[in-house]
């Protein structure tokens, strides 16, 4: 459906930041991170860009690209401070580096941006993020509760 939602509409920011959304959910971190590009190059001051920005984020993670996620994601949070999957990523993408501080604070940021948030094993129940391994590893790392 999003294939055909950017074939039907190649022009559409929505259709390439929703196709970039579910193919990161689908586990093809490549392809959405492809789809955010686009999107972006499409819309740059979008005033939905922080989700697109987080979510090729959240695929850099994936990637083990995790310093491309750190500074994309921070340009997420520049747009949008209170966006809480921003400092999520955040977290786990500074874990992974091994910035233990930094992605302590992250995860205490999210916290606060999201009170909903009370352990990784709902959020991944919550949201169907089975998907996204080393983002739930960065977040055990960044010491958020099971």
């Amino acid at each position: 459906m999003a294939d055909r939602a950017v074939a039907l509409n190649p022009n559409s920011y929505l259709a390439w930041n929703c196709r970039g959304q579910v193919y990161r959910n689908a586990g093809l971190p490549e392809e959405a991170v492809g789809s955010f590009e686009r999107a972006i190059r499409m819309s740059p001051i979008d005033p939905r860009l922080h989700q697109s920005l987080v979510g090729m984020g959240m695929a850099f993670v994936e990637l083990r690209r995790f310093e491309e996620a750190v500074s994309t994601v921070k340009k997420a949070l520049r747009q949008n401070a209170s966006y809480s999957p921003a400092y999520r990523c955040l977290a786990a993408a500074f874990a992974h580096l091994g910035r233990d501080a930094d992605a302590r604070e992250a995860a205490a940021r999210m916290l606060e941006t999201d009170p909903a948030f009370t352990t990784i094993s709902s959020w991944i129940a919550r949201f169907a993020q089975s998907n996204t391994q080393l983002v739930i590893e960065g977040l055990r790392k960044a010491g958020l509760p099971e």
